[in-house]
């Protein structure tokens, strides 16, 4: 078997799904990539048994066929080869492959193709079609808040909500929550599902910087993902979500509002005074002033900011773990939010005060318990 194709073209390609291979997989056949050739087409395909990801290219072949070849090796090749067109030259009985260009010839061993897992296949089920730039948004917004607990697997995926009325993506740790919700995508029955937030990061990370459709599937086992000639599979958590609806407040009637961009920088800065086992700061609000202090009395450190805002209410004081709120800030994009309050054992709630008028983002954060110590700056 022989093909020619364009390096830089392969490499782009190539990149796109291998994030998809784990370092140290539970098969040795998925440190590779799985190359099949036909009509003038390569598909290449990444797998580590919960996520698949494949990707076409153009290419020159006279006959088809397929072989597993070492991603790392040949992904490290490309990256130090000029652009070129590169020739593979695969010998069918040994797997031998033999990769010549301008520059020289190499040799590397591939291994059979059939020992590669089979992707499955989505044959009935849902399907909505989904901007590009709105998933990528919907996926930052939300998986800050997924665990990375593997033994709470309910919590480390990201649960999609859809309905006829809007779709809805929510991640929570039990410590914070992020949903994201538009109601310019709709479907025609109702359905939920948990995805794993890697597969999401996964597609995130894939997605064209210019707007495209993704075609979004899913049945009872996989959800599936097709864009720009990249096509993913992953495989759905059978766990129960927890119902996050119950655990937002409703009566809040302490409301600030505040510069975004400045109160991120003042985070930023405070956080460097934290208890680097909590990462507490203080809140505390009166009048149009909010100072914000944190300080850890093992090494005598402490620090403390004013900022201007809007606030109606009565004067509180409150502590946030000061990590939760720089992620949730960050990932905001309205230069003014809201924060909402009730009491100070009680959750707060961020909203993005300019946003599109189909979309709607909250976030909520659980409060630190303030040391009696912190409560005197």
């Amino acid at each position: 078997m022989k093909f020619i194709v364009s390096s830089s073209a392969l490499l782009k390609r190539i990149s796109t799904i291998n994030g998809v291979i784990a370092p140290n997989p539970v098969v040795p056949i998925l440190e590779n990539f799985l190359f099949e050739i036909k009509d003038g087409l390569l598909k290449a395909t990444a797998s580590d048994l919960q996520s698949s990801m494949t990707t076409e290219i153009d290419l020159e072949a006279k006959e088809p066929g397929s072989i597993a070849i070492p991603a790392k090796i040949l992904l490290e090749t490309l990256q130090n080869l000029p652009e070129q067109p590169v020739t593979f030259t695969i010998d069918e009985d040994t797997y031998g492959i033999e990769l010549s260009s301008d520059n020289g010839r190499y040799k590397l061993s591939g291994e059979n193709a059939t020992d590669f897992p089979k992707l499955p296949e989505f044959s009935e089920g849902s399907s909505v079609n989904i901007p590009s730039d709105i998933l990528s948004k919907a996926i930052s917004t939300t998986i800050i808040a997924a665990s990375n607990d593997e033994m709470r697997l309910a919590m480390s995926g990201i649960l999609v909500q859809l309905s006829n009325k809007n779709i809805t993506f929510v991640a929570t740790d039990s410590h914070r929550m992020a949903r994201y919700r538009r109601s310019d995508i709709t479907a025609k029955n109702d359905a939920e599902i948990l995805i794993p937030h890697k597969a999401l990061a996964l597609i995130k990370n894939s997605l064209p910087s210019e707007t495209t459709e993704v075609k979004f599937e899913f049945d009872s086992t996989n959800a599936f993902f097709s864009f720009d000639r990249v096509k993913m599979v992953c495989r759905l958590l059978d766990e129960r979500f927890p119902d996050y609806e119950n655990v937002i407040p409703t009566d809040n009637s302490n409301k600030l509002i505040i510069n975004r961009t400045e109160l991120l920088n003042s985070l930023k800065r405070i956080a460097i005074y934290s208890n680097k086992a909590t990462y507490q700061v203080k809140f505390k609000i009166a009048g149009s002033e909010i100072q914000i202090s944190a300080e850890d009395l093992d090494f005598s450190n402490e620090a403390n900011e004013r900022l201007s805002c809007e606030f109606e209410g009565e004067d509180i004081e409150i502590g946030f773990n000061a990590r939760f709120l720089i992620e949730m800030l960050s990932n905001l994009d309205s230069e003014m939010i809201k924060i909402e309050m009730s009491e100070a054992n009680k959750a707060g709630l961020i909203f993005p005060e300019e946003k599109d008028k189909n979309e709607d983002v909250l976030m909520l954060v659980m409060p630190v318990m303030l040391h009696q110590q912190a409560t005197t700056a």
